[in-house]
């Protein structure tokens, strides 16, 4: 990738943990089963039986991944790790995301 006006390796030392922001339309295309994290917040959270738990808000990452931050229908919000042990089926269209293991959003 290369930037205008950054020419030499001591000019890339100042864009260093910088965030890249682009519109949509000029973002990489993605393969089957990843998702945009703004695709990702405000999906409803469902268990196997179609039980709503909350939504997602707001992805993070994490120091082994991201973790994904639950609004609970009680008003509470949880963090859980967004690894496929948790979270499965991913439905954009119907706004839903499976979990998995819903005691992963229980009070501990």
């Amino acid at each position: 990738m290369r930037f205008e006006g950054i020419d030499n390796p001591e000019a890339a030392v100042t864009l260093r943990g910088a965030e890249i922001i682009v519109p949509r339309e000029f973002a990489s295309p993605l393969k089957k089963g990843e998702y945009y994290i703004e695709d990702l917040k405000g999906l409803k959270v469902i268990t196997l039986e179609g039980k709503i738990m909350g939504q997602i808000t707001s992805l993070a990452e994490g120091g082994n991944g991201s973790l994904a931050e639950v609004l609970l229908l009680s008003g509470e919000k949880r963090l859980a790790p967004f690894r496929k042990e948790f979270f499965g089926n991913v439905d954009l269209e119907e706004g839903k995301i499976e979990i998995l293991e819903p005691w992963i959003l229980e009070e501990q």
